[in-house]
């Protein structure tokens, strides 16, 4: 039986919602101690419930109310700077005359996600406060006040003839890859890109071989551009995938169309194998043990950039399904949808980024477990950061205070029960631990893992891919010879 102590420091007193046997105040700083495992959010937030009743409960701090279903978006409304179809005439038209700046893909991932409101309350990218903000403090301070997280600069970069092309121009036009305008960058800022600053501060070092960096960042021009967007249609892929693209909108009013009473997001950039679904649907018991009704799953697999060795979107995606097909999680109380977000691979400062887009995408408890974000350090043998920083730092983060943070335990495959299992120190010669990279090599080799590891039909995607890949690679070989 694990012990979890909680320490709450309250300035003053703040009364407490409970069952009426358990109705009590709690006195300033004192310290609380709960003798099982808990889900906890900021300690000036408690999590009210009983195991009897529902509870979509309330608590009072600073005069401020924060519902934990569902919960409000940062800044109070989701951000939408899509153009309405009436005026896309008369927008691309104007942008016609503009200066232009084109965008990489990974910038229309970026006029994606903040076109949506995923980063709400951000309506374009950074103007040079709200990226100093953002890279020194990992958060945005509002006219009113209110603080919330921003942990990763959302920023566009420009070379000096784009600068000079755009002149004295208050405004300027975005240009897709393929030559097709998608925004109007407005009431532009143009500042100085310091590079080594910004990876510094991101990632934590500057070794080199940090995937994000050596594809967008060091190559990228020496100036930052920031300004109001305005989109001028909606981002698509026509990938066969952007039926998944969700925006938080959309998933607000899907998760009201459930009637959901919690709704618990898990991020993943992985295929899922039965450890995972351990993991989602025992968080769903739990949930109804401390008394909801209808908690729903955010299965949301991030979907833009990710590094080369990962597995690709179109795959994972298929394999979700099969999880599904298979009954390991159940249709009913689990929504699929794909996060546009890319992924920097920047572990604690990154995982605040991917449970701050959840909170806008009407989440209000957020499932982060071991190295949540991370990867194996570029240039030496060990992990990157600290594998549990990141469930650590989003239980203090600014601004994610009225999001409910699950860690979750870990899970390893059981040889003695031959499944996947929450793992027992007091037994460790008994499991198994399968990492990504072990998964990917018997992927490779056409070899199944052990029975229980992952759904049969969602393993045989995997393989189908690998082959495919290997045939791939073999070719140019072939026509070489």
């Amino acid at each position: 039986m694990s012990l979890t102590i909680k320490l709450t420091i309250t300035p003053h007193i703040i009364s407490l919602n409970l069952h009426p046997k358990q109705r009590a105040k709690i006195p300033a700083y004192s310290l609380g101690f709960r003798p099982k495992a808990i889900y906890h959010s900021n300690a000036l937030i408690p999590i009210l419930y009983n195991n009897k009743q529902p509870r979509m409960s309330q608590a009072s701090v600073s005069g401020s109310v924060i519902k934990s279903s569902l919960i409000e978006p940062d800044g109070g409304v989701v951000v939408d700077v899509i153009v309405p179809e009436s005026e896309r005439g008369s927008k691309t038209l104007e942008a016609e005359s503009l200066p232009k700046v084109r965008l990489a893909r990974i910038d229309v991932e970026w006029v994606h996600v903040i076109s949506e409101g995923w980063a709400s309350p951000l309506k374009g990218f950074m103007r040079e406060n709200e990226y100093l903000q953002s890279l020194h403090f990992n958060s945005l301070r509002m006219e009113n006040g209110a603080v919330v997280n921003m942990s990763l600069p959302i920023v566009l970069a420009i070379d000096d003839e784009t600068k000079e092309n755009i002149g004295s121009s208050k405004d300027v036009g975005l240009v897709g890859p393929d030559g097709d305008l998608l925004a109007v960058l407005r009431s532009i800022e143009i500042y100085k890109h310091n590079k080594e600053e910004r990876i510094a501060r991101t990632w934590g070092t500057t070794a080199p071989g940090l995937p994000y960096v050596e594809e967008f960042i060091t190559p990228a021009g020496n100036w930052l551009i920031g300004g109001d967007l305005e989109v001028l249609k909606p981002i698509k892929y026509n990938d066969g995938l952007d039926h998944y693209r969700l925006s938080p909108q959309q998933l607000r009013k899907e998760f009201d169309r459930r009637q959901a009473d919690a709704v618990f997001a898990f991020q993943l950039r992985n295929p899922v194998h039965n450890g995972h679904a351990l993991l989602m649907n025992d968080t769903r018991r739990r949930l109804l043990e401390m008394g909801y009704k209808n908690p729903i799953l955010l299965l949301h697999p991030l979907g833009g950039f990710t590094k080369a060795d990962d597995v690709p979107l179109d795959v994972r995606m298929e394999q979700h399904s099969k999880v599904l097909e298979d009954g390991v999680l159940d249709p009913e109380t689990t929504i699929v949808a794909i996060f546009p977000s890319p992924m920097h691979y920047a572990g604690p400062t990154e995982v605040q980024w991917h449970a701050k887009a959840r909170v806008n995408a009407g989440a209000n408890f957020y499932i982060v477990g071991r190295d949540p974000a991370g990867m194996g350090h570029p240039t030496e043998k060990r992990d990157l950061y600290d594998p549990d920083h990141g469930k650590k730092v989003l239980s203090m983060a600014p601004g994610l205070e009225k999001l409910n943070i699950l860690p979750f335990r870990v899970a390893a495959y059981d040889t003695v029960a031959k499944k996947m299992a929450f793992f027992d120190p007091s037994r460790s010669k008994d499991f198994l631990f399968i990492s990504g990279t072990k998964m990917r090599t018997y992927a490779r080799a056409g070899e199944n893992p052990p029975d229980g590891f992952m759904c049969p039909s969602g393993w045989e995607v995997l393989v189908k891919y690998y082959e495919r890949l290997q045939a791939e690679e073999a070719t140019p070989a072939a026509v070489s010879a």
